[in-house]
């Protein structure tokens, strides 16, 4: 079993405990019916404009991802993106606070197989993620079938942290929840055959990327993936969540491992990655997180798109 994350006297100093109103309100929130907190989201979507910074950056990625859509449908797709965004505050909370029998009446799972497949064969699996507005409930909805530890960055609030790799724990219990940068626990987990969630979309700078098409625009996608799949022995088991229309409800899908990976040739192991994040998307455009800086470092001589 892992360790409990440790908890400090010092959570409880006067200055987090507005942190830990909040985290009450939320707890409350996410017990409500989940056609209430839908209706909630979609009435509260409109504050979510008032983050003109964000709102932009998501409209700049569009634009960027789909310079074949016209303006109005740009718009269109912002728009659901945005609500989407709202949303996922709420799919959170039940993702945070839910039982698992309550969860588990929410939604379908295909492809537990390849998992399973995997544990037989005592080999350790990275289940390749990426960043949709679901992520949470997605991750806690996983769990209830696969057991699995997952890589997260760690937040400033130590209260904060301290909850969210609390709840994220809870979510497969008995695993473990590391820092992104703990690369010799990864590495360990995957050789001891464990299940480890990663999601590598976003820019993480120059000095660990390599610029490859994502939507047909240079982003720094990291080298990391199958880095970490050589080094621990493990094969790379994509999975996806999807919420479906009208609230009724999410699909997991667990795809089948990738064949011929890593194959040591940075570029093209880079792009195949990006390839599946591509597809995956656009199923569900408007459920990615536009709202992330995907762009942010650029190739040598070429401006901002910010």
């Amino acid at each position: 079993m892992a360790a409990a994350p440790e908890f400090s006297r010092a959570l409880l100093a006067p200055r987090h405990w507005p942190t830990w109103f909040g985290f009450g309100v939320w707890f409350l929130i996410a017990q409500l019916p989940y056609s209430w907190q839908m209706s909630m989201a979609r009435v509260l979507t409109p504050l979510l404009n008032l983050n003109k910074k964000r709102v932009a950056m998501a409209r700049t990625n569009l634009q960027l991802c789909f310079p074949q859509k016209s303006p109005a449908e740009l718009e269109l797709l912002l728009k659901k993106n945005i609500e989407s965004t709202a949303i996922a505050a709420f799919e959170t909370g039940i993702g945070f606070f839910w039982a698992k029998s309550r969860l588990r009446k929410l939604f379908t799972i295909t492809g537990v197989e390849y998992v399973e497949q995997a544990k037989a064969e005592g080999q350790g699996a990275m289940l390749l993620s990426l960043h949709f507005t679901t992520l949470d409930i997605g991750s806690a909805m996983l769990g209830i079938h696969v057991n699995y530890d997952g890589m997260y960055t760690p937040h400033k609030n130590p209260v904060f942290d301290y909850v969210q790799k609390v709840r994220r724990e809870a979510y497969a219990p008995g695993g473990i929840a590391f820092s992104r940068d703990n690369v010799r626990a990864m590495v360990s987990q995957l050789r001891k055959g464990r299940m480890i969630w990663y999601a590598p979309d976003r820019d993480m700078g120059e000095k660990i990327s390599v610029f490859v098409p994502f939507f047909g625009v240079p982003a720094a996608t990291v080298t990391a993936t199958a880095q970490f799949a050589r080094m621990g022995r493990a094969k790379i088991i994509p999975f996806s969540q999807y919420r479906l229309e009208n609230d009724k409800g999410y699909q997991v899908v667990i795809h089948p491992p990738f064949e011929n990976y890593p194959t040591g040739d940075e570029l093209a192991d880079a792009r195949r990655i990006n390839e599946y994040f591509e597809q995956e998307i656009l199923k569900v455009p408007e459920q990615y997180l536009w709202a992330q800086p995907r762009f942010k470092s650029r190739p040598n001589g070429e401006p901002s798109v910010y």
